[in-house]
């Protein structure tokens, strides 16, 4: 088991849609090498992911999110109907859906309510709607702070936490470094879900589209962050899956990203990786042949 006595080491969970899968196969290898983060910090779908495994950090809390992951289905997460559009196209309402059907997900499976309550110190990034500004949920209730932290601007509502409406934490820090740094983390160990380098054509529905862009921007913005705090702490980043067809908006292929993560990682634990603080060229601007 890997012990760092005098450091504090951080997982980091990065945002990205049903790819948010891949931080599990990723957590599942770490823990397996003796890996145990002092704190969490997550975003987007990293919040769930830094949530639940806050909460029940352990191989068994892994295996229990591994079999969310794969029983959601879109539906579960974003239930698209003719009649919500028509309320959003009609100007009734500001956004694509309710949030219900998370909540539901989420006070279903999450073994605590307040985010002070959870085994591990967790701490959530939001935004402030109006402001752009980052805001971290460090207490309160876990389901609000997580809701606000995937509220994807447009398709879900803001949630109002404290008088601040907040959406998507991937809007202003959806790999939080900088928030891990700030905790006073030495180490840091940063999950990415990584994003589709290899799709043939673009997603086809609007939601799919806008998801896509924002996990290559995501990409982009880690690359800069992992560049600027390089020196503040070491960072090592589980490089993620390449190439990958799977649109971040698909939640049917959840488990086999799961398999292809823990795979990968295993062999890059066993190649070193957390002995090189590199960042992975599968985060950088890339280009795969036509076959």
């Amino acid at each position: 088991m890997n012990s760092h006595p005098s450091s504090l080491t951080a997982f980091v969970f990065a945002g990205g849609g049903s790819l948010g899968a891949i931080e599990v196969g990723m957590l599942r290898e770490l823990l397996e090498r003796g890996e145990r983060p002092g704190c969490v910090v997550g975003a987007s779908a990293g919040a769930i992911n830094a949530a639940y495994f806050a909460g029940r950090p352990d191989g068994d809390g892994v295996a229990m999110l591994e079999a969310l992951w794969c029983k959601i289905r879109r539906q579960d997460i974003m239930p698209l109907s003719m009649l919500g559009l028509l309320a959003t196209i009609l100007r009734s309402r500001p956004h694509l859906v309710e949030a219900n059907a998370l909540r539901r997900l989420l006070e279903t499976h999450l073994s605590y309510e307040r985010i002070e309550q959870a085994t591990l110190p967790l701490h959530i990034v939001a935004t402030d709607v109006l402001a752009g500004d980052e805001v971290v949920l460090a207490a309160g209730p876990v389901v609000n702070a997580v809701l606000a932290s995937a509220a994807i601007p447009g398709v879900f509502p803001p949630v109002r936490i404290d008088g601040v409406d907040l959406v998507d934490g991937g809007v202003a820090n959806n790999t939080p470094i900088s928030v891990a740094v700030a905790l006073g983390a030495t180490r840091i160990i940063v999950l990415p879900a990584g994003f589709a380098c290899a799709l043939h054509a673009p997603p086809r529905s609007a939601v799919a589209q806008a998801l896509h862009a924002l996990t290559l921007v995501i990409a982009r913005q880690l690359v800069r962050d992992l560049e600027f705090y390089s020196t503040r702490a070491q960072i090592y980043v589980v490089p993620p899956l390449c190439p990958l067809d799977v649109s971040p908006y698909d939640y049917t292929q959840c488990a086999e990203l799961i398999e292809r993560a823990a795979q990968k990682t295993r062999a890059w634990l066993g190649d070193g990786g957390l002995d090189r603080a590199l960042i992975p060229g599968e985060l950088r601007e890339h280009a795969h042949s036509a076959h």
